[in-house]
């Protein structure tokens, strides 16, 4: 937020920001510019009305800002203001860096619990554990604090000490714990292995500076582990730093070679990024895993490797996001996050799959219909499609979380339960073959029975609506009966959900068990043997004859 102090000061610096800002375009449109400074005169004018005639006192900065969020947000959900107060998290999801111990904190039950340990980093070093709850932060009591406010509190400059005391299951005393801050960095690629005899697998979870380092040399070690081919798991990838796709790319394909361009209005932002690099393989077979939650740079990765047919993707279709955000400095160190263009492969397509220009008449937006999206070609003449994200050239249908399983993992009791398992048992042997026995799974619903889990299913949502809709049509008298008796059916139903659905409760509770003892990286290796988008990665990979099909290779 803008940190002005006196009131009388604060409408000049605004109008005399925003006419800078207007003066320092060059506008060929007479017409435009006018409206323009039309339109600033009327917003301050009618701001110092408000300020001065409003019937409560308001606050200049609450109200400017709600101004400013109102207008982006008419535009898309990438271009956003950032006040100063915000500029560091901006810079740490940019860099991946921030000074503070390597912990990651979440609330359960208004609760600040520890839900992950960075590995190498102080607060694993000094004994900080997943699932203790801090309480205290340099003497300062955070239990009735927010999770931003406790954060702020837990980073800072590098170097600098800081204390916790944290309440730890099966300890009765809070327990004091010293740390001195460091620079934290968020790796990229929070973990690469063999995931078969032949088969290496690198995990690409940011695209924050040095991505592209990170994947080249994950790459370059699981060879000398003896892989010949690899799996590159794009999945849950929101994207981030262009010229980091334009490197990941770089370790598959030959330099020189078109990754992505870029078309704005201004022409300096239409540009074209190539491979600048020596790769690191351009023959080993890749497959990239990719599903709704991969996006932007992501999808500029996976949409290159398939436009040059040099990989097979693998799982569900991305998420569609084609647009290109810049960060421009604004006065009182705030930024502005803008889009600035659309991003294009190398076959030509854009992949956005939301018309931000063209909203509905209620505001919202729709997706680009199928009649207006284009078709492409590959390198080997495969068609592929813009306007709805990247279609992966083999589809893995992917399981729904149930409503019983959502509820336990989001209300933390599968968290809780995993770190009490934890405290029990002196180990669980290797992550990639750790499985709960069925006496631990009803040693689990056993401790279920007394938290509350309560849901409501879909099943139950529509028979609400349907009992609403018959109230209001007046034929609730004439199905009453009926309804009842399906009501009682979903109830019984809901009282077999813990065994109905046990495959998928039992991955989240072996997961989380195994963070316990392992960190992430174990976390990750004990999702393997489930993960069907692996398997079918795997198979592929190891049947050359597939590959040269779905590729079109030797047509």
């Amino acid at each position: 937020m803008l940190k002005v102090t006196k009131r009388r000061y604060y409408l000049p610096v605004i109008l005399l920001s925003a006419l800078v800002l207007v003066s320092a375009v060059n506008y060929s449109n007479d017409d435009r510019y006018f409206a323009i400074a039309r339109n600033l005169d009327i917003f301050a004018t009618l701001y110092k009305e408000v300020n001065a005639l409003y019937v409560d006192e308001v606050n200049p900065n609450e109200l400017i800002r709600t101004g400013i969020d109102a207008m982006l947000g008419s535009l898309d959900p990438y271009t956003n203001y950032i006040p100063e107060d915000d500029i560091e998290e901006f810079r740490t999801q940019s860099t991946g860096q921030y000074g503070g111990i390597g912990a990651v904190t979440g609330m359960i039950d208004d609760r600040l619990l520890v839900m992950m340990v960075m590995e190498g980093y102080t607060a694993e070093k000094n004994g900080l554990k997943i699932g203790d709850q801090i309480t205290h932060i340099n003497n300062v009591d955070i239990r009735n604090m927010s999770r931003e406010e406790a954060n702020q509190l837990m980073k800072g400059e590098s170097g600098k000490s800081i204390s916790l005391k944290v309440k730890r299951y099966g300890e009765e005393n809070l327990i004091p714990l010293e740390f001195k801050r460091e620079k934290v960095k968020i790796s990229n690629v929070p973990y690469y292995g063999m995931v078969s005899e032949n088969v290496g697998m690198v995990k690409l979870t940011e695209f924050t500076m040095q991505a592209g380092r990170e994947v080249s040399n994950a790459v370059e070690d699981l060879k000398k582990k003896g892989a010949t081919a690899i799996i590159l798991d794009l999945r849950g990838n929101p994207g981030g730093l262009l010229m980091e796709a334009v490197n990941t790319s770089n370790v598959f394909i030959p330099k020189d070679k078109e990754v992505v361009s870029t078309r704005g209005k201004v022409d300096s932002n239409n540009q074209t990024y190539n491979t600048l690099n020596s790769p690191v393989d351009t023959e080993i077979p890749v497959a990239v895993l990719i599903n709704s939650g991969s996006a932007s740079a992501s999808e500029i990765v996976a949409g290159t490797l398939q436009d040059y047919d040099r990989a097979v993707v693998i799982g569900q279709k991305s998420f569609g996001k084609g647009l290109v955000q810049l960060s421009r400095p604004l006065s009182y160190n705030a930024q502005l996050k803008v889009t600035t263009a659309k991003y294009y492969t190398p076959s030509g397509r854009c992949i956005q799959a939301l018309d931000y220009a063209h909203r509905n008449n209620d505001g919202s937006v729709g997706k680009i219909p199928d009649s207006l999206k284009s078709e492409f070609r590959t390198s080997n003449n495969r068609v592929v499609y813009d306007g709805g994200g990247i279609d992966p050239d083999i589809v893995v249908d992917q399981d729904n979380m149930s409503s019983v399983a959502y509820t336990l993992e989001t209300k933390g009791l599968i968290f809780d339960y995993a770190t009490e398992y934890y405290y029990s048992h002196d180990g669980i042997g290797d992550p990639n073959t750790f499985e709960l026995s069925d006496n631990e799974y009803d040693e689990f619903k056993k401790w279920l029975k007394n938290k509350d889990y309560s849901y409501v299913t879909r099943v139950e949502q529509d028979l609400q609506d349907m009992k609403d809709d018959a109230k209001n049509q007046k034929y609730y008298p004439l199905i009453e009966k009926q309804l009842g008796d399906l009501q009682r059916v979903i109830d019984e139903s809901k009282n077999k959900d813990l065994d109905l659905f046990a495959s998928q409760i039992r991955f989240l509770l072996e997961k989380e068990i195994v963070e316990r003892y392992y960190l992430e990286s174990g976390g990750i290796e004990s999702t393997f043997d489930q993960d069907q988008s692996i398997k079918t990665a795997i198979a592929v990979l190891n049947d050359p004859a597939e590959i040269n099909r779905i590729l079109h290779r030797n047509k």
